[in-house]
């Protein structure tokens, strides 16, 4: 299964900004995450849990995790991307939990 492009957008603008950042920056991220129609494949699952930033961003990091978890092998994927995140521990803590 190929990546959406909505996925794809989002991904491109790389880690979402902290809750300091621009307002229209932000913005920009909450539109395309909430763009995204679940669930996601493996792939974008993967792909989504690269660009966690430093804070909950507003609660666009929440919804970002729960996306994530729509994933078909969401409850034994291991993320391993950007492992010292804090939203990718706790997404990793999940999926530990839930086995």
């Amino acid at each position: 299964m190929a990546v959406r492009r909505e996925i794809e957008r989002l991904v491109a603008l790389g880690k979402l900004p902290s809750e300091e950042s621009e307002e229209e920056k932000i913005s920009q991220v909450e539109q395309l995450v909430h763009a995204i129609s679940m669930p996601v494949s493996d792939e974008e699952a993967q792909l989504l849990a690269t660009i966690f930033g430093p804070d909950d961003c507003y609660g666009i990091s929440w919804t970002l995790l729960h996306i994530i978890e729509t994933a078909p092998n969401a409850r034994s994927a291991t993320y391993e991307c950007n492992k010292n995140n804090l939203w990718v521990k706790l997404l990793n803590a999940r999926v530990a939990a839930a086995q």
